[in-house]
């Protein structure tokens, strides 16, 4: 019997090779959990947790037994309910940077489709169009002002991107002070501003009870209607029937989501009819590398739990030590 088990509640990779030969060197067991109804079971008596998108709920959390560490297999720890780990002295765990030169790419890459059309001007090439005129109005990134919602490690390099390309870029985050927004050649604002002067708005804060649905019909009302939304952060934040209703109304210019309500296949949905609306399957943080990068960061941070010391990333070290 291995001396420690780790236990994956989802996974979203081909294999477990990577995770399976680092965890053996310190003669740890990884039981990958592939019923969802024995997760509570599973996770019982594991000395370490390894989350995707499983819910580990306040139930699931409350019944285990000597788990010393949660660890989102990703950024957000929204799957996670971090007030019950800290009730139960768990530590909550995130990889945070291991694709955010990808999703700052994307983000970019979202926002230079909408506004090129690009979308639009390969399917009528393909019909037989060719005709520069199928595509106007474009306006130039020159000059245009960028929003970022959130000005963290992501959005930071975002505003690089921008910036490089010409673009104004405004700053919206509660916990940035406007001289530190200045120091990157943004410019600190309310949200008020970043929905009335933005012509691109990238989002790129938390999910939380605040910002679920933030994106709101009177939010979409009080934007350019030549305005571009683009989220690669969660889908909630985004009020997905009130995008759908400004979408039809011509409210905003559209929008590129990287992240839905339910980020799930689905044959039908709403804003599938619009090409002004952009989606990818939740694929900003994707590349080669940032796979390796987080797959091996989330197993390190797992063995040095094992072994006693604190991991990279420790979201919860004030709740512990209060």
């Amino acid at each position: 019997m291995s001396k420690f088990k780790v236990v994956l509640t989802d996974n979203i990779f081909p294999d477990l090779i990577i995770e399976r030969e680092m965890l053996d060197k310190v003669d740890a067991e990884l039981v990958e959990v592939t019923d969802p109804a024995t997760l509570a079971d599973e996770v019982k008596d594991a000395d370490a947790v390894i989350n995707t998108y499983a819910q580990m709920t306040p139930e699931i959390i409350n019944g285990m037994e000597k788990c010393k560490l949660i660890i989102r297999n990703g950024i957000g720890v929204n799957t996670i309910d971090v007030d019950a780990c800290n009730a139960k002295g768990i530590m909550v765990g995130n990889i945070p940077t291991y694709c955010i030169e990808e999703v700052a790419t994307h983000a970019i890459a979202l926002m230079l489709t909408l506004n090129r059309k690009v979308f639009l001007y390969n399917r009528t090439v393909r019909e037989g169009i060719w005709d520069v005129k199928e595509g106007m109005n474009i306006n130039s990134t020159v000059g245009a002002t960028l929003g970022l919602v959130g000005f963290g490690r992501i959005p930071r390099l975002i505003n690089d991107r921008a910036q490089a390309l010409g673009m104004n870029v405004l700053a919206y985050d509660p916990f940035v002070t406007a001289e530190a927004a200045a120091e990157t050649g943004a410019t600190k604002a309310e949200m008020d501003q970043i929905i009335a002067e933005s012509d691109f708005i990238s989002i790129h804060c938390p999910l939380t009870p605040e910002t679920k649905g933030m994106f709101n019909y009177e939010a979409f009302k009080a934007m350019k209607d030549s305005a571009y939304l683009i989220n690669t952060a969660r889908g909630p934040i985004v009020n997905e029937p009130d995008l759908v209703q400004a979408l039809e109304e011509g409210l905003i210019g559209g929008a590129g989501l990287d992240v839905l309500m339910e980020d799930k296949g689905q044959a039908e949905h709403p804003l599938y009819k619009f090409e002004n609306c952009i989606i990818t399957p939740h694929a900003a943080w994707y590349s080669e590398t940032s796979i390796l990068r987080r797959r091996t960061q989330t197993v390190d941070s797992v063995i040095e739990v094992l072994e006693g010391r604190e991991p990279n990333s420790f979201l919860n070290k004030a709740a512990l030590q209060s």
